[in-house]
């Protein structure tokens, strides 16, 4: 049985997915399971994971669904759960085996994003602050856990949008996370289209209506049209 298994949901990720799977291979060699999830591509993301990872799966669209169907079949005993436009470094692999065989809960990394110039410098600075304060961590920031622990709580709650916090909010009932400093390097793509400072109000938005306890459907329409209004 593998100490680790990787989850990596994706949806038409074609352009992405084989920068993070190179990332992954020198994991994947030492033992670590790889399985990507599809939620529904028409794009060449199914083609480009075969003969990379170790399950191919495919499933409805939904990030909470298709990590789910990941945990399912998963044989690790820990689950990390990464983004299709991550990049993991050397060091963050490393850091994350060597915390393993401490035996946490569950943990998350850092987190910077792609683009540069100091604004994005500093939201990632931000992001990761935010997560070691208040011991509650996105998606897109690697979250690893026991799998013992994950089916204790019944996975993700199959909500669309929020399940990332939810299940972190759960978990911290228990243990505070893992905060490893190396950083997982997330796309910046969405800040960069949409308007950096805009982003960060209806990030911040979203998350403190959620807080208050607006439904994770009015969330994720909110979500998609990249509006609080």
């Amino acid at each position: 049985m593998p100490l680790l298994s990787v989850v990596i949901p994706v949806r038409n990720e074609a352009q992405a997915l084989p920068y993070l799977l190179e990332d992954l291979a020198a994991l994947r060699a030492a033992g670590a399971e790889l399985i990507v999830v599809d939620g529904g591509s028409c794009d060449s993301t199914c083609e480009l994971a075969l003969g990379r990872v170790d399950r191919l799966l495919r499933t409805a669209p939904g990030r909470a669904l298709q990590m789910n169907a990941g945990a399912a079949v998963a044989q690790g005993e820990y689950l990390w759960f990464v983004h299709a436009d991550t990049r993991v470094s050397a060091e963050s692999v490393k850091r994350l085996q060597g915390v393993l065989r401490e035996r946490p809960l569950w943990g998350r990394f850092d987190v910077r994003l792609s683009g540069s110039g100091v604004a994005l410098w500093v939201i990632g600075w931000m992001i990761s602050l935010r997560s070691r304060l208040t011991g509650i961590a996105s998606g897109d920031q690697g979250i690893f856990v026991q799998r013992a622990g994950f089916d204790a709580l019944g996975g993700y709650a199959q909500i669309p949008l929020m399940e990332d916090l939810q299940l972190c909010r759960r978990l911290k009932a228990q243990a505070r996370p893992y905060c490893l400093r190396p950083p997982l390097t997330t796309s910046s793509r969405r800040w960069e289209h949409h308007g950096i400072w805009r982003t960060v109000v209806l990030m911040w938005g979203l998350r403190l209506a959620y807080y208050c306890g607006v439904s994770p459907e009015k969330l994720a329409r909110q979500y998609r049209r990249g509006s609080m209004l």
